[in-house]
């Protein structure tokens, strides 16, 4: 049986008719590789940026985040499992780009406001194509492109992507491939996505801080090094873990936070400490 490539992220997926990818978003349709989550949305809310966390992207505003479902990566800790682990099963209302960005418009001219719409809350990346689209067209009405993702996609997407997003928050799960090992991806493909992203547009990586997998104080620094030889204007989210999904770890101890913050400050201008 012929089998179909998968070229959107590293695990290049090989799919037969009918297969869905590892990710659970992807499927091989008719010999090609779709995105079954095509506006097909989990999760909807107009959010302070602060929350996506962007800290030093237009403060104080709102914009309209956006979820569906799946992941290229099985962290085992995933604050967000119940979506980002769920596949075409999972409830989701079916909104195209067009209505996605009408949304946006309208919510826009309200007093609170609207920058425009984040892809968040799973890993948007794998639904590639709904947020091309969509992006397209809110840069042509004016409006701002967010994208929070696990940085695990292929150059070639990713480069093609990089001029409709506004910002991105890219995770970086930690500074040892061992890390990404429990996690099922590449250290090497999100640090060349991250630095990628960093030479044109707004960028602000965060660090969810596990026990025992990602804390060390010489971890923290060889990675704030690393991104201040990016920017030492790139802001830095160090966030505590609680136990989530598969993971029973009790939850970071707040002062370990603040420390490996205080590390990173060493080198980098803004770090900010999360869900302590």
């Amino acid at each position: 049986m012929t089998k179909v490539i998968c070229t959107l992220c590293p695990r290049e997926c090989r799919l037969s008719e009918g297969q869905v990818g590892w990710c659970r978003g992807r499927i091989c349709r008719e010999g090609k590789v779709v995105a079954q989550n095509y506006g097909r949305l989990t999760s909807v809310a107009l959010d302070p940026i602060e929350k996506k966390p962007l800290a030093r992207f237009h403060p104080g505003s709102y914009i309209l985040s956006v979820g569906s479902f799946g992941c290229n990566l099985r962290c085992p800790f995933c604050q967000n499992h119940g979506i980002s682990q769920a596949g075409a099963e999972f409830a989701t209302q079916d909104v195209m780009p067009a209505d996605l960005v009408a949304l946006a418009k309208e919510l826009a001219a309200r007093l609170a406001g609207n920058l425009g719409v984040a892809f968040t809350y799973n890993e948007p990346l794998i639904g590639y194509e709904f947020v091309r689209d969509t992006a397209k067209l809110l840069h042509e009405a004016g409006l701002k492109v967010v994208l929070v993702t696990n940085g695990m996609i292929n150059a070639g997407p990713f480069q093609a992507l990089l001029p409709l997003v506004d910002a991105f928050n890219i995770d970086l799960k930690g500074w040892r491939q061992q890390v990404y090992d429990v996690c099922g991806g590449s250290l090497a493909v999100v640090k060349q996505n991250i630095a990628a992203a960093a030479a044109v547009t707004h960028v602000e990586v965060t660090t969810l801080v596990v026990p025992g997998l990602n804390d060390s104080a010489a971890e923290m620094e060889a990675e704030a090094e690393w991104l201040a030889s990016l920017s030492v204007n790139l802001p830095l989210h160090v966030s505590r873990y609680f136990p989530r999904w598969q993971a029973s770890e009790p939850a970071t101890p707040v002062p370990v936070i603040y420390k490996l913050a205080d590390i990173a400050r060493k080198y980098l201008s803004y770090v900010y400490t999360g869900n302590c």
